[in-house]
């Protein structure tokens, strides 16, 4: 790829239960990746289908993101890379998302890859949203701030309430890796977080392609309710959990920060 500005991808999302019983499912999926630094440049590629801050058939709004107020995305992630203590000077900044679909989109996970000048991944950012209009950022680098490969581990401590069948105790290890052309992001869930096997195993395997109308419209034709499906397959999945006997833990209180920033212990 040449130097993109937005990228298409599609693929599967991926996640199983281990106990107290098996769960799992597997669907397809449609995201975008936009170059959050460079986003004017993106919106050459507005068009009758697709927009950047425009109302069409598939389109992406600042306000879905950040501080949701349509405010500068980029002036946001500065202000979560102060908080969480992080002096880094930027190059690329990619937001992978579900974009809107019929003017509907709800993202369970955002993930925002972050590059020095020096075309190196040093940051990434899960920005979690709930479906009870709450929302969190998990702050992940590697020790020392190094390089973020195929082999890192980044952990933190889960703190914000997600699925009702799961209490907000343990913490995550995510690992993004990228193979013949595929990108693969895990993200382990560990209750309690130093049991070696994990509760829940979530993946989200995608095929990067550059943006163009044509191929667009194919996933849209494929995947027409794709993102009211994500909302849909939520609320199912939650039906058969409780039907298997899931326990249902109540929403607590919100924590009091919005940003969680990784464990010291991540492991590169």
């Amino acid at each position: 790829m040449t130097n993109p500005v937005i990228e298409l991808c599609s693929g599967r999302v991926m996640h199983a239960r281990l106990r107290p019983f098996i769960h799992r499912f597997v669907y397809r999926v449609f995201c975008i990746r936009l170059r959050i630094d460079r986003l004017p440049e993106a919106a050459r590629f507005n068009s009758w289908l697709f927009g950047i801050e425009k109302r069409r058939l598939v389109s992406f709004f600042s306000r879905d993101h950040g501080a949701r107020d349509g405010s500068a995305l980029q002036s946001w992630l500065a202000s979560v890379l102060t908080q969480s203590q992080i002096d880094i000077q930027t190059g690329a900044v990619w937001l992978q998302c579900f974009p809107r679909v019929f003017g509907y989109v709800f993202n369970p996970v955002s993930f925002w890859f972050i590059h020095d000048r020096d075309a190196v991944l040093r940051v990434l950012v899960a920005e979690v949203n709930n479906t009870f209009g709450q929302r969190h950022q998990y702050v992940l680098v590697a020790p020392g701030l190094a390089e973020i490969t195929d082999a890192t581990e980044l952990t933190c401590t889960k703190i914000f309430h997600v699925s009702p069948f799961c209490a907000v105790s343990g913490g995550y290890r995510f690992r993004v890796a990228n193979l013949a052309g595929l990108q693969r992001m895990a993200i382990d869930y560990h209750d309690p977080i130093d049991v070696a096997e994990p509760l829940l195993r979530t993946a989200i395997v995608t095929n990067r392609k550059l943006f163009s109308t044509a191929a667009l419209l194919r996933y849209l034709l494929t995947m027409p309710m794709m993102t009211f499906g994500v909302m849909l397959r939520i609320h199912v999945q939650a039906f058969q959990l409780w039907r298997k006997g899931g326990r249902y833990h109540p929403v607590p209180p919100l924590p009091e920060s919005e940003v969680t920033t990784s464990d010291i212990g991540g492991r590169g």
